[in-house]
């Protein structure tokens, strides 16, 4: 599953949307889900996925941070 090499034992939060309107439409919102649970609604939902996905000398980014990848480079 790609979505789990690109997470690379991270936690699956580091790569949910939470600000998705589709949290609070799905009736996600407040709800405490499992690792494995936010992959399954990632891959049921790809909206639900941060994007941009980057990655930058062997590092993944999920999610738009400018200083975060400026401090990377």
């Amino acid at each position: 599953m790609e979505l789990r090499g690109l997470l690379h034992g991270r936690p699956a939060s580091d790569a949910f949307s939470w600000r998705s309107p589709s949290v609070k439409a799905l009736g996600l919102e407040g709800k405490r889900l499992s690792d494995a649970e936010l992959v399954q609604w990632m891959l049921k939902e790809p909206r639900l996925i941060k994007r941009p996905i980057l990655v930058l000398k062997g590092t993944v980014f999920f999610g738009f941070r400018p200083a975060e990848l400026e401090a990377h480079q």
